[in-house]
């Protein structure tokens, strides 16, 4: 089988392919989160309880925008990849800008919703009083932005498409690196506390996006013009992937929600250690944070070229890497809890918190892993569907709950444990099931539109695919 000239993932050593594209992906997104992290320490040293604990509301609602962009540049992801591994430039840059266009649209629509509703959102998470008007405020100056880190992730996926892992890294990077240094400007040399983060937030976001463009544009001219006519023409393949990696990644920000609403019910201190933990873990876990976007593209060039037997290889792979990763970064937090506490001055409860989740719990991302890797599986192999009801089954079922549970049975530490409970457990599922579409996927040559008839007599895969694939 002929192999196209930019699907760079279809030879090699798939678990180098895995490392390199985890690794690069994790720089980028490490500064980002990283970033985040500084943010609260700058705030933790205003001295402020409350800024700390708003910022912890703030994020929980962030996350739920971050979710619907994050959906949708694993939408392009798969689109992208398949059309460049059948070797059709020109699908893959078209189904790029239809996503691109899509993702600004909701990047306008969504935060003005929540922006209108602000004081509602941040209340339903269990903000009162001071905490709420300051997570209200930082919101006012983030949200409006959301389109510009949408556009960007959706062209970092593109980049990663084509298999440049390096230039996919730099715009996520000097971003934070942007971040990092106007943090400190803003918070402390202008005076400008908690609104000071969040303007050098949206600077950063800005620079991500220019940063990201110019590579994608000068080298591989990712994107066509776009015109409404190409989004309408599309807009039925690409939410066919979209809405469902969507609603998986919304479930995300659902399920931090409830966590959020019980953590509140046992004061600031609760609330300010689980925001500590809520930046800390992407920070330390982000290599497994970017496989999801990583391992997708691996997947989708083998899959479009052909070449199961190098699908099965990548998810297996994919599973072992996060299982080793995983268990060197919990000893390593092990040995540092003390100085991660000391470093956010952390006492009584908070600490107690850090402590906690330092070990035994952060072993639980190994399941967390797991799940981004079958997730992207079932994206990229046409069951975006599994993804959606599995994330929703572990962020309600699988985490309401066991944190109640918890909450009830061991207070704010049990709320911790039943979330690593609850995830096992449907991890667990998730595995078994992306197991067994691996060895088992789906036959199929893409050409979605020259199908787009059958969309209103059902699923689009269910139509344009045969049940299974022969192993040999």
């Amino acid at each position: 089988m002929t192999t196209a000239k930019n699907a760079k993932y279809t030879t090699g050593s798939i678990m180098r392919h895995v490392s390199v594209s985890s690794f690069t992906a994790s720089i980028g997104l490490m500064a980002i989160y990283a970033v985040d992290l500084i943010d609260l320490i700058f705030i933790s040293m205003l001295g402020h309880e409350e800024m700390a604990a708003a910022a912890g509301y703030a994020s929980a609602l962030m996350f739920f925008t971050s979710a619907i962009n994050i959906g949708l540049s694993v939408a392009a992801g798969v689109l992208v990849s398949r059309s460049i591994g059948e070797d059709d430039e020109l699908e893959a840059r078209e189904y790029a800008t239809s996503t691109a266009m899509l993702v600004m649209l909701t990047g306008i629509a969504i935060p003005l919703i929540l922006l209108i509703n602000v004081e509602f959102f941040v209340g339903l998470l269990g903000a009162t009083g001071k905490v709420a008007e300051l997570a209200a405020t930082y919101l006012w100056i983030v949200i409006p932005f959301t389109w510009v880190s949408g556009l960007s992730m959706v062209t970092v996926a593109a980049l990663r498409c084509y298999g440049e892992n390096r230039l996919a890294m730099y715009p996520s990077l000097f971003g934070a690196l942007t971040n990092a240094v106007l943090d400190p400007i803003f918070i402390f040399v202008l005076n400008m506390g908690l609104p000071g983060a969040a303007w050098a937030t949206v600077a950063a976001r800005f620079v991500t996006l220019g940063l990201a463009l110019y590579p994608a544009l000068r080298k591989h001219e990712a994107f066509v013009r776009p015109n409404l006519r190409l989004l309408w023409r599309d807009l039925q393949t690409v939410t066919h992937f979209a809405s469902r990696a969507v609603l998986a990644n919304v479930a995300t920000p659902i399920g931090t929600a409830i966590m959020t609403r019980e953590m509140s019910k046992f004061g600031p201190e609760a609330v300010a250690g689980m925001a500590v933990i809520g930046r800390m873990t992407p920070v330390a876990f982000s290599v497994i944070w970017a496989l999801s976007g990583a391992i997708g593209p691996i997947i989708g060039q083998n899959f479009g070229a052909g070449h199961v037997d190098r699908v099965r290889r990548a998810y297996l792979d994919a599973i072992k890497f996060v299982a080793i990763y995983v268990l060197c970064i919990t000893l390593l937090l092990f040995v540092l809890r003390g100085p991660i506490a000391d470093l956010f001055n952390a006492t009584n409860l908070t600490r107690e918190l850090i402590y906690l989740y330092c070990f035994p719990v952060a072993l639980s991302s190994f399941f967390s892993g797991s799940v981004f890797v079958a997730s992207a599986s079932f994206n990229t192999l046409g069951r975006p569907s599994y993804s959606t009801w599995l994330n929703w089954g572990q962020n309600t079922l699988g985490t309401w709950p066991f944190v109640v549970a918890g909450g009830m049975m061991l207070g704010a530490q049990g709320i911790i444990i039943g979330q690593a409970i609850g995830s096992i457990i449907f991890a667990s599922i998730a595995i078994w099931m992306g197991w067994r579409l691996i060895k088992n996927p789906p036959q199929e040559n893409m050409r979605h539109r020259s199908h787009s008839a059958l969309f209103g007599h059902g699923s689009l895969i269910a139509h344009t695919l045969q049940k299974h694939m022969d192993d040999k």
